[in-house]
């Protein structure tokens, strides 16, 4: 998923590396002076900087200085991208309505389709695809209506990425495809990027895994170049499904390792917590179930805290076949149980295929002589 700003994401020189302290101290000042107007405008210029960058606390601190000023929707917005980005997504959520409002009130369109656009990747990362799915489909008329061609194509990008979260890569591949000309007719360097690395976990999922790895590389040589290190972590997380895909497992720890690191040092908590699922199924695959389970484990409290349930269901029927695999039926059972009610609560394709694994084990369970659980519990 991709936040988006009006204008395509470049790399930052040495001169804009110098405007930008100079608006900090600027920033700074008018804070502490009770200039909002100043503050408003220096805030946003370095916010717009630093998001590109993945500076993520740097941005939160600073738009919350901005909006001890006096509410304003240009640092809500920042804001709400930065905390979506770190993996808050109820507070992000309060941001970004309050600045749709304020967007909505004052007629700017093209700032209200942004909005709309953020507040359905924040929803994707709840796992509620087709409320993301709505309100990507309220901006996109919105941003062909102002012109917004870069906006076009990372809404179109992001309906995509939801299509890949109900299991339609077919659907989710159209949408990267008319995503991508537009971002390479505007310039959007870092649009581009984040499409390819999207069209490559959808090949990932058709099982295509050396198509998904040219589309994969093509994207991290422009991430690293434009320092989008969000992103980068990303494409380097899909790199290693891609070669788990191949039986490389050496190789796919190797870059979730690089993509854990880096989402550490850029606050992304959801990231996080995927690869470290990811990690711990490298494990499990190479027989060493404790180490699996400590990954898996490290996950979980993430994915709940940061109200993840699609990616914890995932986790959790990770856990549940490592304990199947151990002769833990008890345990397992507990698990998918679990796993089957998060799945009913995001509406996740898997949930017939998952339901049909927790009744096999309820069954094996009984014909062993174990203690079945009560359905539910």
């Amino acid at each position: 998923m991709e936040g988006r700003e009006p204008s395509p994401l470049r790399p930052v020189t040495h001169a804009a590396a110098t405007a930008v302290a100079r608006h900090v101290e600027v920033h700074r000042l008018a804070v502490a002076g009770q200039q909002p107007l100043i503050a408003r405008d220096a805030g946003a210029r370095v916010c717009r900087v630093w998001l590109r960058t993945s500076r993520f606390a740097a941005v939160e601190a600073m738009a919350t200085a901005t909006l001890t000023l006096g509410l304003n929707a240009t640092a809500l917005y920042q804001r709400g991208w930065a905390r979506s980005s770190t993996g808050r997504p109820w507070p992000a959520l309060e941001d970004f309505q309050q600045a749709l409002t304020m967007y909505q009130q004052a007629g700017d369109r093209g700032n209200e389709a942004g909005t709309l656009n953020n507040i359905g990747g924040v929803y994707i990362g709840l796992g509620d695809r087709q409320r993301a799915l709505d309100h990507f489909h309220r901006a996109l008329p919105i941003q062909r209506e102002v012109a917004n061609r870069a906006g076009e194509a990372g809404t179109l990008n992001n309906i995509g990425g939801a299509y890949i979260g109900l299991g339609d890569r077919q659907r989710a591949l159209d949408h990267f495809h008319r995503a991508l000309p537009i971002q390479r007719e505007v310039g959007d360097r870092a649009g581009e990027a984040t499409t390819l690395n999207n069209i490559g976990l959808a090949y990932i999922g058709l099982g295509d895994r050396q198509r998904a790895l040219d589309h994969l590389h093509q994207a991290l040589p422009t991430q690293r170049e434009v320092g989008d290190r969000a992103g980068e972590a990303t494409t380097l997380n899909n790199i290693g499904l891609a070669y788990i895909g191949l039986g490389d497992r050496q190789r796919a720890l190797e870059h979730y390792h690089q993509a854990l690191s880096i989402r550490r040092e850029v606050g992304d908590r959801a990231g996080e917590a995927g690869t470290l699922n990811n990690i711990g199924g490298v494990y499990d695959g190479l027989g060493d179930r404790q180490r699996a389970l400590d990954h898996f484990h490290q996950a979980l409290p993430i994915q709940r805290e940061v109200g993840d349930r699609a990616s914890e269901a995932v986790t959790r029927y990770n856990i549940a076949i490592v304990h199947q695999a151990g002769g833990d039926l008890d345990q397992a059972i507990r698990e998918l149980e679990h796993v089957v009610d998060l799945d009913r609560q995001v509406d996740h394709p898997d949930l017939e295929a998952d339901t049909a694994v927790l009744e096999q084990l309820r069954r094996q369970c009984a014909q062993d002589g174990g203690t079945e659980l009560p359905s539910g519990s």
